[in-house]
Order: structure tokens, then sequence, then C-alpha cells
């Protein structure tokens, strides 16, 4: 992930009238992302509250990971199991009681076409879950095209989840969800409040080790018991309850996440 796209670069929080704040606690909640820590990264508090509530919350990582190094003799096959079991880990920092998939496509190579729309359609229509959240397509200048695509598998796939002539092969009856939410997003309109739920997001993106140099800028490590150590890691706390905190000026509360929430599904 470069810095243009690191979830750390610091910018203004700007929440675009009519907002809304906080949803009913759902039952079953669907994040998908296009990489492994992505969900993490944008919505892990938002999911570590819901989860604490009692919803089912799922995951749902588009890519393998594969590219998610600067080291060129790093082993494929093992990096891509690595990210695959961070993902997991974090996960269950969260406390997500779900399930945690992965499409498997190649790192950086993702594509909206029918197959992963069906793919897409498929893991909605499985879980049934009242609540999607993906990255926001539409956000201008967007640079990683897995991100981009990402999005619009999320928001095509819900389309096609919903409507019972799309994809009939997959036997399995139509679902609509009752919102989405997409982070990332250019214009949020709706802000999730999270205070109390800071430490399952930390803790999630801290099971993410092999991205510490790349994405989260430390050279440090994370112990086995959640502890942090190295001053790299203690600046990527604190930018990180940053983001959180200026959300929440924004909004009015002491931490937030904010997405655009579309509900007319």
């Amino acid at each position: 992930m470069t810095e243009a796209q690191n979830p750390l670069t610091p910018s203004p929080v700007v929440l675009h009238p009519p907002v809304t704040s906080d949803l009913p606690q759902p039952k079953r909640v669907l994040a998908i992302g296009a990489h492994p820590d992505d969900v993490d990264f944008c919505c892990g508090s938002t999911l570590a509250k819901w989860a604490s509530g009692g919803a089912e919350v799922s995951i749902l990582v588009c890519t393998d990971g594969s590219k998610g190094t600067w080291d060129p003799q790093a082993d494929t096959e093992s990096l891509v199991a690595q990210r695959q079991a961070e993902q997991r880990k974090a996960a269950a920092r969260l406390g997500v009681t779900g399930e945690v998939g992965f499409l498997g496509w190649p790192d950086g190579e993702l594509e909206s076409t029918l197959i992963q729309r069906s793919q897409v359609a498929l893991w909605i229509r499985k879980l049934r879950p009242d609540v999607v959240l993906g990255h926001d397509p539409w956000r201008p200048y967007r640079l990683h095209p897995d991100h981009r695509h990402a999005g619009w598998l999320v928001v095509d796939g819900l389309v096609a989840a919903r409507d019972p002539k799309f994809f009939p092969e997959h036997s399995l009856a139509h679902h609509r969800p009752q919102t989405l939410l997409l982070f990332e997003a250019a214009a949020p309109d709706h802000f999730e409040s999270v205070g109390g739920f800071f430490e399952p997001k930390l803790s999630a993106l801290l099971a993410h080790g092999s991205q510490f140099e790349t994405t989260m800028k430390a050279d440090g490590s994370a112990q086995g018991n959640g502890e942090i150590s190295g001053r790299e890691l203690q600046d990527f706390r604190t930018r990180l309850e940053a983001k959180l905190t200026a959300a929440g000026t924004a909004a009015g509360v002491s931490h937030a996440e904010v997405f655009k929430l579309i509900d007319d599904l």
C-alpha cells in the first residue's frame, strides 16, 4: 500500500448533511475488503461494537494479499498463508463469530467481472447480512485498483444478491440487506460512535505483523500478549487513535468511524 493509500494518512473529516448515526444493533453483518487488514483499518471498531452487542459478524477478503511486502525475495505462498492467518487472528480479536472468507484473487489484479460479482453475491445470499460494509467505489482519484474493484463488487454483488433472476445456479434464496455502509467514503454522511472500542481495533491491526513495515510504517514487533513495543508502534497507536478522534470531533462524540450510508436497497 503506497503512502497515498495509507489508511493513517491525515485528512480532514467532513460529514455531509443530513447526517445519520448509530444504526440499530444488527443481527448479521458482512464486511468486504480488498486485502487482509482493510476491514480492520476502515471499520474495525464498528465491527467490534456490533460483535459485543451479539451480532454475527463475518469478513470477506477479495485478494490473497500476495504483494503486501517490500521484500522482492519473499515467498509468495508463505506470505499468502501468513496473511490469511493474520486476518483470522484479527477477526477473533474484534470478537467476530461469523465466517472469515477469502476469494483468493491475486493481489493487485482484482477485477469486477461477472465471475467475481457472482462470488460476492453468493456470500451475501449465504450469510444473509442485515448490514454490508465495503469500499466506496465512487471515491475520486483512488489509485489502488483493488480498492476500486472491491468497491464495485460490493455494490454490484449486493444488487445481484437481492434479485432472484441473477445467478440462479447459486441454488440459494435471494437476499436484500437493509443497509450498505461504504468506508473510505468521498462524502460520508453517517457515523458510528465507537468510544470504548479503540483497543479491539488496535489489537486486530497488530495481528497483521507482515504489514508493520509497509502499511504501519513500523519496524517494532507485537508481543504474544498483545503488548506493543518500539517507538514506531507507539507512534502507530497514536496515529490510529487520532483518526478515530478526528472523526469523533466531526460527529460530536469522542471516537467515531464514518461511512456513506445507502439504505434504499
